[in-house]
C-alpha cells in the first residue's frame, strides 16, 4: 500500500467519523464554564458503511473496529476549532501509522567475538568428553 493510499484512507476515516463537542475541564475561567471546547471524535464500524466495501474491511481490519468503536478527544485548546483539528489529526495519524507495515527484521551476522567464544566453548566440551573416553585395558 502507498502512502498515498494510506493517506485516502486517514481522510475516509476522517469524513466518516463523528464529533461531539462538550465542556472541557482545567484552567477558563467563566469561558469554561459556558462554552463546549472540547472535541471528541468516534469512529466505529457502521460510520464506515457508505464507503467502498474494501476500504471499510481495511479499516476495520487495522483500526480494530469491529472489537471497540475509536474514541479520541482533545481539550488541549480553549478553541473548538482547533481542539476539533487536533483530534483529526490524531485520528489520521493513528489510521496512518495503522496501516503502515512494520519493517522486516534483517538478521544480523553474529560478532567475531560472540563467534570465538562459541567456537571456545565448543573446543572446551570436546576436551572434556574426550578426557572422559580414558584408555581402557583389557586385562584377561
Amino acid at each position: 500500500m502507498t502512502a498515498a493510499e494510506r493517506m485516502r484512507l486517514a481522510a475516509l476515516a476522517v469524513s466518516a467519523a463523528r464529533i461531539g463537542y462538550s465542556r472541557a475541564s482545567g484552567p477558563g475561567g467563566q469561558h469554561r464554564d459556558t462554552a463546549e471546547t472540547r472535541a471528541e471524535l468516534v469512529l466505529a464500524e457502521a460510520d464506515l458503511a457508505a464507503s467502498d466495501p474494501a476500504d471499510r474491511d481495511r479499516l476495520v481490519a487495522a483500526l480494530g473496529l469491529a472489537r471497540r468503536p475509536v474514541r479520541l478527544s482533545a481539550q488541549d485548546d480553549r478553541s473548538q476549532a482547533r481542539n476539533r483539528a487536533a483530534v483529526e489529526m490524531r485520528l489520521r495519524e493513528r489510521v496512518i501509522r495503522a496501516l503502515t507495515p512494520p519493517r522486516p527484521r534483517r538478521p544480523t551476522r553474529p560478532t567475531t567475538g560472540s563467534v570465538e567464544r562459541r567456537l571456545k566453548q565448543k573446543a572446551a566440551r570436546a576436551e572434556r568428553k574426550r578426557a572422559r573416553r580414558g584408555g581402557w585395558e583389557e586385562s584377561g
